[in-house]
């Protein structure tokens, strides 16, 4: 189906969204114009402001369907493996690192606090729900409920270490000798060491 064909059957704001993230991975968040995106999925530089607001609205359009699609990556990454196993809990963190790696470029839209994200409640609640996968296998790795709140701690433990090596990766900051690890035996060194150990255990 062309560009202009999708458009008349209604997917438009689809299309629009999958060439702004295009154009955020070549040129970065603020590198791509709404006429550009326009011109890719086949109509006149107004059509996009019969679906979006303004560019702010369009990037974070693009921001939401990340989110979304990070998280659906990380609930299948976990779901490889038994419930409750160290191994869930890694696969996790991987897929969120692939996911970096992966599109460097909406992974920094998503958690550079673009324009307006702080004001956003569907952005922020797609952010709990990514934070939510992480949440669920930690309560079932430690067998504690989900609002526990040595789960939510440990969750958020993992969640910054993961995040802070997405972000050494896509920085180019990994190249160090004492970076040079796989990164499964680093996620499943991170997530046994913040899991093994129970305050009075």
């Amino acid at each position: 189906m062309t560009p202009k064909a999708a458009y008349h059957h209604g997917d438009l704001r689809a299309q629009l969204i999958e060439a702004v993230r295009d154009l955020v991975e070549t040129h970065g968040p603020d590198g791509f114009s709404v006429a550009e995106a326009a011109r890719r999925a086949g109509v006149s530089s107004a059509a996009p402001y019969k679906h979006f607001k303004d560019r702010p609205d369009i990037l974070r359009a693009v921001a939401g369907e990340g989110m979304d699609r990070l998280r659906v990556a990380m609930e299948q990454a976990a779901a490889a493996h038994p419930v409750g196993s160290l191994e869930a809990v890694a696969a996790i963190g991987l897929a969120y690192v692939d996911f970096a790696r992966t599109e460097p470029g909406v992974f920094r839209l998503v958690f550079g606090l673009t324009e307006g994200h702080e004001n956003a409640p569907d952005l922020q609640e797609k952010g709990e729900c990514c934070f939510g996968v992480v949440v669920k296998a930690v309560a079932d790795r430690l067998k504690r409920p989900t609002n526990d709140p040595l789960v939510q701690r440990r969750a958020y433990m993992l969640w910054s270490f993961v995040h802070g090596h997405s972000f050494l990766h896509i920085d180019g900051k990994t190249r160090v000798s004492a970076a040079r690890i796989d990164d499964w035996l680093y996620l499943t060194e991170i997530s046994k060491g913040v899991l093994a150990t129970l305050p009075g255990a």
